[in-house]
């Protein structure tokens, strides 16, 4: 989206009718390398961390121009609401403090004094080592184009560890990493030089060879055919960090599901399906609902559908694509008939020969969804085996008998689940997690946060900088 307001920095800022070449792309690759070692890489830790931390707080003002542009600008490239959109920014920006930026490096790197000097925590320095951390030169990413954040999440790290970056982003959502880009320029364009954004068609092997061959690192935030395909062409030089395809869901146990604490965890389930539009890979596809509390998995998913619409009161959704709207519209009727269908045989029992009456099938369904629109949609199967949302505030409730019966329904997308959003009282949920962790489950948050990690979230169960970044250990000499 070519924003007029926005000065022309980066070959993103560039109007749709100017040629982009491969030979552009390597350009400007050689050039951030060349900025990023007069102006980047001589800068302090401590000083990067206050830039980053005064840079966010900017982008938590209401009146701040380029949050302005992206609530206004946001809603026609991505089709969020400018509410979705305000809550996203605000749950992530509101992370970039200096306590939380330098305790994400004491976390991934052990020291948040390793990007200056070689330094180690007291269980190393007993033994007589330091270490040096070092960014790449130039980190490349390929940005996915289902949520914005994520990709400047990975341009904070690259900042962090003091890395030119060029980010290749999704044709579908480029104005945000540019906002941010041109933020951290307005504040120190030094800084700005040392970034480089660009958007092509995904799979064009000229521009993304150009991109990889000067780059010493290479982030793919993708579908798991996009990133093999990219794996497959890279060259030996560039090394690969690639976040693939995950799913979630959300669990809640029966001893939350009193009438008083019923409304308030149907509302927690509420924000995580609105947040971002339940488009990234923490956003719950199905909520399993132990059926032991006092309100049945059936009742709570009539509470998640009420909770929905004050929702979509305070914070609607957007328009989406034709094309979204159409795959709801056909999920929808498919379970509606189906819903119809159950309701008629539990109505009329078919009589069968020698006197045996035909038995309505088990596996029931309802449907409840917004009027006159696909705002949103609840789907309630009585059969929990785990199935994929079409999203975009789309989601299914499915009964089970405990954590582990869900777990077991689930087994078709085990290795694939990112993060899981709990329900449970304060002893439980220990149990739950541990459960769950043994599982293979990367996440596990209370329902309510499972859009909004912390800072330092390991993302697919890895450390992001340590990820990043290779290593000088010093082993010095014994006294």
């Amino acid at each position: 989206m070519h924003v007029p307001s926005l000065p022309h920095l980066f070959l993103a800022d560039l109007p749709p009718e100017a040629p982009l070449t491969p030979s552009l792309v390597r350009d400007a690759c050689i050039s951030v390398k060349r900025n990023r070692a007069q102006w980047l890489l001589p800068r302090r830790t401590s000083e990067l961390v206050d830039i980053i931390a005064y840079n966010a707080d900017r982008w938590l003002q209401a009146d701040y121009p380029l949050r302005r542009i992206a609530l206004q600008s946001g809603a026609a490239e991505l089709g969020f609401s400018s509410p979705t959109m305000a809550r996203g920014l605000d749950a992530f920006f509101r992370q970039l403090t200096h306590d939380h930026l330098i305790g994400w490096l004491a976390q991934d790197l052990g020291d948040s004094r390793r990007l200056d000097e070689f330094a180690a925590p007291a269980s190393e320095l007993r033994h007589g080592r330091l270490a040096l951390a070092r960014g790449p030169e130039l980190l490349a990413q390929v940005a996915a184009g289902n949520l914005p954040v994520s990709t400047l999440s990975l341009m904070v790290a690259g900042l962090l560890l003091r890395s030119g970056q060029f980010i290749k982003c999704s044709q579908r959502s480029t104005l945000l990493p540019r906002l941010f880009a041109h933020s951290l320029a307005e504040l120190e364009p030094k800084l700005g030089a040392c970034l480089e954004l660009a958007s092509w068609p995904g799979g064009h092997e000229a521009f993304e060879g150009a991109m990889m061959g000067e780059a010493d690192c290479l982030v793919v935030q993708g579908s798991d055919t996009v990133v093999e395909d990219l794996r497959r062409r890279m060259p030996s030089t560039c090394r690969c960090v690639a976040y693939g395809h995950r799913l979630s869901f959300g669990f809640i146990a029966g001893d939350v599901l009193g009438t008083f604490l019923a409304r308030k965890v149907a509302d927690r389930a509420a924000v995580d399906i609105a947040a971002w539009n339940q488009l990234g890979c923490l956003s719950p596809h199905v909520l399993y609902v132990e059926d032991t509390g006092t309100l049945t998995p059936e009742g709570f998913a009539a509470a998640l559908s009420e909770a929905l619409v004050r929702m979509e009161q305070t914070e609607p959704r957007g328009a989406l694509r034709p094309e979204e709207s159409a795959a709801i519209d056909q999920r929808r009727s498919l379970h509606q008939l189906r819903a119809a269908h159950h309701r008629s045989l539990h109505r009329d029992a078919i009589t069968v020969p020698r006197g045996a009456f035909f038995e309505a099938p088990t596996a029931e369904t309802q449907v409840w969804s917004s009027e006159g629109s696909t705002a949103w949609t609840v789907v309630y199967e009585a059969d929990p085996t785990f199935r994929t949302s079409c999203l975009n505030r789309f989601i299914y409730v499915k009964p089970c008998r405990n954590l582990g019966d869900a777990l077991r329904r689930a087994e078709i997308v085990r290795g694939q689940i990112s993060t899981v959003g709990i329900a449970a009282t304060e002893g439980r949920a220990q149990e739950l997690a541990l459960e769950l962790a043994r599982w293979g489950v990367s996440r596990v948050c209370p329902l309510g946060r499972m859009q909004d990690p912390p800072l330092a979230w390991r993302h697919d169960g890895r450390p992001a900088l340590s990820e990043l970044v290779q290593w000088t250990d010093w082993e010095q000499a014994s006294s």
